[in-house]
């Protein structure tokens, strides 16, 4: 197919996202997403997290749509994006704080989610041993642009460039926090609602969950009440590059999802 989405193998964005121990990368978006008072109220008054099935079903249907969004051709991330933004325009919650009632899709809180999530996947990346250069890892945040147009961002509104990137984390510091009705990510992963099948998992959970904490920068994790020194940055990415070392030992036919596979395959020819 010439059809390769947005993004293709000629980007960085595709010799990146198919690395397993991006998974900690995700754990880390949604802990970055978190600290954002309207993002998260917004997850909180329209889903129940502890709700087993409902936890596991929004799970798979956002691992599908970062697959699709990631690997998808036009069409198919044409009609996720769709799907998404028709979701969101439809949704709304309250913030206590100003009693103002909002949409799931408004852009500042659009904003930081992709922000947070770009953030995480470079940091991950780059921190377990991903090589990237600089110039790799700036390509890589504008690459994302398309995928900001995908959920209702105007591409020129997010950041295209590492600089950018925390420019503008820096500049939302002052209205970041954790929202005090939310349950702490650290102790939800004591009981993580999983479904049945995956209950040999749960013991995992806060190991991960640690992990993707102690990747935040400090300031994030003295946000969430966690200690945050620099021997914890140190033993993040010495954890990550261990992990990462020792994936890379698992054959490619099982280490990588077809989709993945896929992937290199195109980017070899």
């Amino acid at each position: 197919m010439s059809d390769h989405g947005i993004f293709g193998p000629r980007s960085v964005t595709w010799r990146v996202m198919g690395e397993p121990i991006l998974l900690v990368g995700g754990f880390r978006a949604l802990l970055m997403q978190g600290l954002h008072p309207r993002a998260m109220r917004g997850v909180l008054q329209n889903s129940a997290l502890m709700d087993p099935q409902e936890a596991w079903s929004r799970f798979v249907r956002t691992t599908e749509f970062v697959r699709v969004r990631t690997y998808g051709t036009r069409a198919e991330v044409e009609r996720a994006g769709r799907r998404v933004r028709k979701i969101h325009a439809k949704l709304t919650a309250n913030d206590p704080d100003t009693g103002v009632t909002f949409r799931l899709d408004e852009p500042e809180a659009l904003r930081w989610v992709h922000v947070g999530e770009v953030d995480s996947y470079l940091s991950v990346a780059r921190r377990a041993g991903v090589g990237l250069s600089d110039a790799e890892a700036d390509t890589f945040v504008d690459e994302w642009r398309r995928a900001a147009e995908v959920v209702g961002l105007a591409a020129d509104s997010v950041p295209g460039s590492v600089a950018e990137l925390r420019d503008y984390i820096e500049a939302q510091r002052p209205g970041l926090r954790f929202v005090p009705e939310a349950a702490h990510p650290l102790r939800l992963s004591l009981n993580a609602p999983l479904p049945r099948l995956l209950t040999p998992l749960k013991p995992v959970m806060p190991a991960l969950t640690l992990l993707a904490f102690a990747t935040l920068p400090r300031w994030a994790r003295r946000l969430y009440g966690l200690p945050a020194t620099p021997v914890g940055d140190l033993w993040a990415t010495a954890t990550l590059r261990t992990l990462h070392t020792g994936i890379g030992l698992v054959p490619g036919q099982v280490r990588y999802s077809p989709a993945a596979r896929r992937a290199h395959r195109l980017m070899a020819a």
